[in-house]
């Protein structure tokens, strides 16, 4: 299997992995296809698939913010089951990442990823692809050594049209498994620049953020 990074729209293996984000994930949650072009570029992106016989059977998108000394899990597909797809993308993405860190003179500090929350009512079926079940990528990420920020989550639609999506946690893997709380001022400014892509922000999101401002920490529960 192979990993490999797509830096530009015109890669033909991006069709493949934009089809592949279409079939898995719901309307609001993937940026359309000509939009990509600017992030595929950023040098702070990270797109990679997983690729098998000339077919991508697996995609992540992921960041490392040097300055915050943390990273994002945009997105991880396994695109069918059996061919341990999830094990080959979580070791070749934090491979990655501790490389970039240690690149700054840092020890990444933890990763932050929006986890879909099954327990509040989302009925999507994610291609069917049973690995990709919101109940079992929670469970996966519970024993990865994510937990979730204990705060009432939503975040801007990607269709930019100011609808507040619900139905997830933000989660926090910190590298450290003891620690129990992350600063609130870090999560509200990786959040900020997270979504500065976004100009319609939903009022409730803007809301959760100042909430988070006038905080000094969040703390961090079992997923």
């Amino acid at each position: 299997m192979e990993y490999h990074r797509i830096i530009h729209i015109e890669d033909p293996l991006f069709a493949s992995m934009h089809q592949l984000m279409q079939r898995v994930f719901p309307p609001e949650e993937v940026l359309e296809y000509s939009l990509w072009k600017e992030p595929l570029e950023d040098p702070g992106i990270r797109v990679f698939v997983a690729v098998q016989d000339d077919k991508v059977v697996g995609a992540t998108e992921y960041r490392y913010y040097e300055d915050f000394n943390v990273a994002m899990t945009d997105f991880t597909i396994i695109g069918q089951s059996g061919l341990g797809i999830g094990r080959f993308l979580w070791t070749r993405r934090q491979n990655d990442l501790h490389a970039l860190a240690q690149a700054s003179g840092q020890q990444l500090q933890g990763m932050f990823a929006e986890i879909y929350d099954p327990y509040r009512g989302n009925e999507h079926p994610f291609g069917g692809v049973k690995p990709m079940d919101p109940y079992v990528r929670r469970e996966v990420l519970s024993h990865l050594g994510y937990k979730r920020l204990d705060l009432y989550y939503v975040h801007p639609s990607w269709n930019n049209d100011g609808v507040a999506v619900e139905g997830l946690n933000l989660g926090f893997m910190p590298e450290d498994d003891s620690v129990e709380e992350v600063s609130a001022k870090l999560v509200a400014a990786f959040l900020r620049r997270y979504y500065t892509v976004l100009p319609n922000k939903p009022a409730v999101w803007n809301e959760m953020i100042d909430g988070l401002e006038a905080k000094s920490t969040v703390a961090l529960l079992p997923l």
